[in-house]
């Protein structure tokens, strides 16, 4: 039972940042960005270019992955999605545009990288440090480290800055935040960088411990998905409830069932909370202030 408590704690710490970074870019644009899964991707497959390929060292490949990333998703914002929204398209013409984007970036991967599975690791697989009779990787302690680092990172920029503080003004009231000053475009344009950087982030941390593929951004996106619906997409601390809910649940069914029953835990809670509790932990829907 404690290596189920070692193994989930670091898929917990992967499933609350991405649901992190993927509400960041939700709550500016209000739709599913589907692309956001391709960044997952993206950003491990840079490393691997730099990092192999070109053999430069890890810790300056991992940012410059990043950047790039970001940038990427930055050229997406202002060339696709900032038009659509010019035009007034609805939420769901967005998300389709938005499966468009990630389609695409997806075969560029295939075909630039291959549909083989690839790694960066070029150290030596190790035996786990055993704790309790249980056995935890380096890159499992380095997850969990990272992961809350960054969290805590993220909210600090949102709680305790004045870019984070009116990112969360467009989000909960675009037509006030604009009669207040507040730019709107360059709300959007932080949303992609943070919630973009975020996701560049996990997929490297992913792929150090399970290699990576072309289409490996989008289950774990998908995870990502259902720990924030769990959550209510709100505050923190329900995006962490959610996260670690899902995990605990997926963790406990391979541990008493098989682990083939991980992928069906997550869709079934998610069920259960959008019939019995659609607005998840949060408990009602943000109401939005008439003008």
């Amino acid at each position: 039972m404690i290596q189920v408590v070692f193994n989930l704690l670091a898929s917990f710490s992967i499933y609350l940042l991405i649901s992190i970074s993927f509400t960041y870019i939700y709550k500016s644009q209000r739709f599913f960005h589907i692309a956001h899964a391709v960044i997952i991707t993206l950003g491990t497959y840079f490393t691997y270019s730099f990092s192999i390929q070109l053999n430069l060292p890890l810790f300056l490949v991992i940012p410059i992955s990043i950047l790039i990333c970001i940038g990427l998703m930055l050229l997406v914002n202002r060339f696709i999605y900032k038009p659509l929204h010019k035009k007034n398209v609805k939420s769901w013409q967005m998300l389709i545009a938005s499966l468009g984007v990630y389609v695409v970036l997806q075969n560029v991967i295939s075909i630039v990288w291959g549909d083989n599975t690839l790694s960066f690791r070029t150290w030596p697989v190790k035996e786990g440090h055993q704790f309790l009779g249980a056995y935890i990787t380096d890159v499992q302690i380095i997850t969990i480290l990272a992961c809350s680092v960054l969290v805590g990172l993220s909210w600090l920029f949102l709680e305790r800055t004045s870019t984070g503080q009116k990112i969360k003004a467009v989000s909960s009231n675009p037509e006030l935040a604009s009669i207040l000053g507040i730019s709107k475009d360059k709300a959007i344009i932080w949303s992609f960088v943070i919630g973009s950087g975020l996701a560049a982030c996990t997929g490297i941390l992913i792929a150090a411990d399970t290699d990576m593929t072309p289409t490996m951004g989008f289950n774990w996106l998908l995870y990502g998905v259902v720990a924030m619906i769990i959550g209510g997409m709100g505050k923190l601390r329900y995006l962490i409830l959610g996260s670690l809910l899902l995990a605990t649940a997926q963790h406990l069914a391979a541990y008493y069932l098989d682990s083939k029953w991980m992928n069906a835990t997550a869709y079934i809670i998610l069920i259960i909370f959008l019939y019995f509790k659609p607005y998840g932990f949060s408990g009602k829907p943000l109401k939005k202030t008439e003008i």
